[in-house]
């Protein structure tokens, strides 16, 4: 008899903590009632080095990311809150290298330019550069599946890190 009068209590107990934290996101996004949708401007590519597509891949890897971390809706225009900008840096160099002055590793670097708008609070909006890189082995060329696997490995990073910026109450 004592134990299920336990089991209760505890039960009831966890119950009123969990509510009594409020609304709470695992992701650490907080975000206004009165924001409902974004909205995800095409990022131009004008970095020096032009790789064909990062633009789409960019733009579609930060709208993919919001609408899985936010119960916000994606919209083309008059979002709550948008972002916009351009992919300033697409760069390859060596990081490290061989006693015969060759490249032991290379690096890939893409910088992202981003302005972020926000309809409900306008302390929040920035414009920043966001930046992440992909090591790789010096005497393999950036292509195909390893140059696919680079790029998606820095947008997630990117996209996260603007997420983080705009949406997270850390």
């Amino acid at each position: 008899m004592t134990f299920n009068v336990l089991k209760y209590s505890l039960a009831v107990s966890a119950f009123t903590l969990i509510l009594g934290c409020g609304a709470y996101s695992f992701t650490g996004i907080s975000l206004s009632s009165d924001t409902k949708t974004f909205q995800v401007n095409y990022f131009q590519n004008t970095a020096a080095l032009i790789e064909p597509g990062i633009e789409r891949d960019f733009t579609l890897s930060l709208q993919d990311l919001i609408l899985n971390q936010t119960s916000l809706d994606l919209v083309k225009s008059n979002g709550d809150i948008v972002y916009e900008g351009e992919i300033v840096e697409y760069r390859i160099s060596p990081t490290t290298a061989t006693s015969s002055n060759t490249a032991a590793q290379n690096q890939l670097t893409i910088s992202v330019n981003v302005r972020f708008f926000d309809k409900n609070d306008e302390d929040a909006e920035f414009e920043k550069r966001f930046s992440f890189f992909y090591n790789y082995e010096g005497g393999a060329q950036l292509i195909g599946a390893q140059k696919t696997t680079a790029i998606e490995e820095v947008f997630e990073r990117i996209t996260q890190d603007v997420v983080n910026a705009s949406l997270a109450n850390w």
